[in-house]
C-alpha cells in the first residue's frame, strides 16, 4: 500500500497498519525516512503561524522564525524522538512488553506521520484564524489523533496478537 493510503487506513485501524509495517521487517532506513518526512511536514505546517506572528510582531523577522523552526524540526526533534521512543520501549518492557527498540521507534515515527494532516490543519488554523476556540479544538483533535495512533501502534509492537512476535534486538 502507498504511504497516503496507509495514513488514511491508520485512522480506521491503526493496529492493522502497524502490523503490516512490522511484517515488512526491521528496516531502519524506512523508520528514519518516516521520521524525517513527519518532521518535514510538521515544519511546513508551522509556516502560516510563523508568517502571522512575523506580521503581528515585526521585531523578529520571518526569516529568523523560519530558521529557528527548521533547526527545531530538522535537527533537534528527530534526536528527541529517538529518545522518546527509547523511553516508551523501556516503559513498555517494564509493563511486560515483548517488542524491540525498533518497534517502539516505528510506532512513534509512524504516529507522527499519521498525525501530519491534522498538523497541517492546525498550522493553517493558527495562521489564518489565530488563537481562539477553533485553534484549541484543532489542537485537541491533533493530540487525540496522535495519542490514539501512538498507543495503538505501541501496543501492537510491544504486545502483538498471535504468533506475530517481533524478535528482540
Amino acid at each position: 500500500m502507498s504511504v497516503t493510503r496507509d495514513i488514511v487506513a491508520s485512522y480506521r485501524a491503526p493496529r492493522r497498519v502497524m502490523r503490516r509495517l512490522l511484517a515488512a521487517g526491521q528496516r531502519e532506513d524506512r523508520a528514519l525516512v518516516t521520521l524525517l518526512l513527519a518532521c518535514g511536514l510538521i515544519f511546513v505546517a508551522q509556516l502560516p503561524r510563523l508568517s502571522r506572528e512575523a506580521t503581528l510582531n515585526p521585531d523578529v523577522p520571518f526569516d529568523a522564525r523560519v530558521g529557528a523552526a527548521l533547526l527545531a524540526w530538522g535537527v533537534f526533534m528527530p534526536l528527541i524522538c529517538y529518545g522518546i521512543a527509547a523511553i516508551s520501549h523501556l516503559v513498555a518492557r517494564a509493563l511486560g512488553g515483548k517488542g524491540s527498540w525498533f518497534t517502539a521507534r516505528i510506532a512513534l515515527f509512524w504516529s507522527m506521520l499519521v498525525a501530519t494532516p491534522v498538523w497541517l490543519l492546525h498550522g493553517l488554523t493558527a495562521g489564518f484564524i489565530g488563537p481562539g476556540p477553533e485553534l484549541t479544538f484543532v489542537g485537541l483533535v491533533l493530540a487525540a489523533v496522535f495519542c490514539i495512533v501512538w498507543l495503538a501502534s505501541l501496543i501492537e509492537g510491544e504486545w502483538p496478537k498471535g504468533d506475530n512476535t517481533v524478535a528482540q534486538e
